[in-house]
């Protein structure tokens, strides 16, 4: 049995004011026993305009809520997921920025990262359009990671609409997929609960989903609706709100494999060709 944290964010425009928002969070959850905290994506900034989110923008390595959470996993002892951060890519050809999972350990070290695969670009039939890949680069490569749990599976918001990637996690050995999100209100109130539910059934296993909530200062509104989801797709716990807060679990580990007995789709696979 484990129990897990998930943070129910309304993050601030700027890292500073970010960690400030997520630290009593995280220690709430780990006062009330949380081994496994998750924080929502987006944690060190929402900021939508560009030239405001540059002027923040760090490495990974000097972003202050990655490095304060970081010290903050290793004074409380916990296994920190930082859903994601921007932050600098890393590469003198691209100037836009990482959407970053960090995978933290109870010693303070990042022992996974996982780069956000999908990236939302949309026209819209008012002919408004957006372009999420002109100001974030897509990542490569999917993440799985041992924990004293089970295997851990990493997923960011956008990803969630993509059963393949979660299909990859399950196959690859993850008995637990997490989803931190910024899903906006009307997506959100459509999608977001049907969606969790559905990988959690196709992949057999606990869908994590830790949300950012709310009105925040860049003007964007959040759905919230934190959700932990059981391999039989069953919600275990919710928040039924935008506001901020933290959202307790208890995962028992065996319910994966009583259901991927049950339901063994991950072994059905087949090739198969598409009419011409």
């Amino acid at each position: 049995m484990v129990r897990v944290g998930l943070v129910q964010a309304r993050s601030p425009a700027t890292p500073a004011a970010a960690l400030d928002h997520l630290v009593p969070l995280v220690r709430k959850a780990a006062a009330a026993g949380a081994q496994f905290i998750l924080t929502p994506e987006a944690s060190n900034m929402m900021q939508r305009h560009r030239d405001a989110r540059d002027l923040h923008l760090a490495d990974e390595a000097s972003d202050p809520v990655v490095t304060g959470l970081a010290a903050l996993a290793a004074e409380l002892g916990i296994l920190l997921l930082i859903g994601s951060a921007m932050v600098r890519t890393g590469r003198d050809d691209d100037d836009r920025a990482a959407n970053r999972s960090l995978l933290i350990s109870p010693s303070g070290k990042t022992i996974a990262r996982y780069d956000k695969l999908h990236v939302f670009d949309v026209d819209l039939p008012g002919g408004e359009s957006y372009r999420e890949s002109a100001t974030v680069r897509p990542g490569e490569a999917a993440a799985v990671v041992d924990t004293p749990f089970g295997r851990l599976g990493l997923s960011i918001c956008y990803d969630l609409r993509f059963p393949q990637l979660f299909r990859a996690l399950a196959r690859a050995g993850a008995g637990i997929i997490t989803v931190p999100a910024a899903f906006t209100v009307t997506t959100g109130r459509a999608h977001w609960e049907t969606l969790l539910r559905a990988r959690a059934i196709e992949t057999g296993a606990f869908v994590l989903a830790p949300a950012q909530g709310g009105a925040h200062e860049d003007g964007r509104a959040t759905w919230g609706h934190s959700l932990v989801i059981d391999p039989w797709g069953e919600v275990v716990a919710r928040r039924d709100d935008d506001a901020t807060g933290i959202l307790l679990a208890d995962l028992s580990m065996s319910a994966v494999g009583q259901a991927r007995a049950a339901i063994p789709s991950l072994r059905h696979d087949r090739d198969f060709q598409l009419p011409q």
